[in-house]
């Protein structure tokens, strides 16, 4: 079973990029976030023709988050409960063995923005919602853009950009506690010393340079751990296109190897 996460950045401007990599890729389910299109006006058909049922938490403009799957989507959950307020951004639904939550984690704007506590309010809410909320009997995946830098490793700018905007310590006891409910960093744990990115500012030449951020994540708890075959963050996505514009981040993708009771 093929897993992704990807915060596309607009749907409407990346529709043909996205074909082409799912034709390309073959993930079985992909967690997307940053749609920016309302629930009305998702293409829905687009993807139903490349053989992917598809729910979606969106609206207009701004954040949105959906789900693509080969198999039936059984919808749990629309909106961080409590949240409502801040926008669309996570969805989770059960797919086959599986609890699917992805998620578009508020950016904070700044360390002095109002919305810097608010972003810190919605991870405390998320933990406290995986916790109640999600049945980690069962394997489950916590997916999507989580803004947060976890560690020097995971920002071009190393130790130098602690304290930083995703690089504060407050960032990451939030990113800590939500791990430490039973979720493992699935790529950190395939590779502990690997200082790969998933995202790079449109400017300044920063993909070339390597002036990234891994701020992307696939979260799994202990049933989906053992699972793991491959991680790999799709770089190759992060270029140009057959002509057409990437988004800023990658897709992450996580190869699992099928359970006896999906085989």
């Amino acid at each position: 079973m093929r897993i992704a996460t990807w915060n596309v950045n607009g749907l409407r401007a990346r529709l043909d990029f996205i074909k082409i990599w799912l034709e390309a890729r073959q993930p079985d389910i992909v967690g997307m976030q940053e749609l920016k299109v309302a629930e009305e006006d998702f293409p829905a058909d687009e993807f139903t023709a490349l053989g992917y049922e598809v729910a979606i938490h969106s609206q207009k403009s701004w954040n949105g988050v959906g789900i693509l799957s080969r198999y039936p989507i059984d919808l749990q959950t629309k909106g961080l409960p409590g949240q409502e307020t801040i926008g669309a951004r996570l969805i989770t639904a059960n797919i086959r063995d599986l609890s699917f939550t992805t998620v578009y984690v508020p950016n904070g704007k700044s360390i002095d923005h109002d919305d810097f506590p608010r972003k810190l309010s919605w991870i405390s809410t998320l933990a406290s919602y995986w916790t109640t909320e999600i049945e980690t009997e069962m394997p489950a995946i916590l997916c999507g853009d989580f803004n947060v830098v976890p560690a020097a490793i995971d920002s071009w700018q190393g130790e130098s950009a602690d304290g930083r905007m995703f690089h504060t310590v407050e960032e990451r006891n939030r990113l800590t506690a939500l791990t430490q409910t039973g979720l493992f960093d699935l790529f950190r744990e395939k590779y502990p010393d690997d200082p790969s990115f998933s995202w790079w500012d449109y400017r300044g030449g920063s993909f070339h340079r390597k002036h990234g951020l891994r701020i992307d994540f696939v979260l799994g708890n202990a049933s989906v751990l053992k699972r793991v075959r491959e991680v790999e963050i799709d770089r190759e996505f992060r270029k140009k296109t057959e002509g057409l514009t990437p988004s800023d981040h990658a897709p992450v993708i996580v190869d699992l190897n099928c359970s006896a009771s999906t085989a």
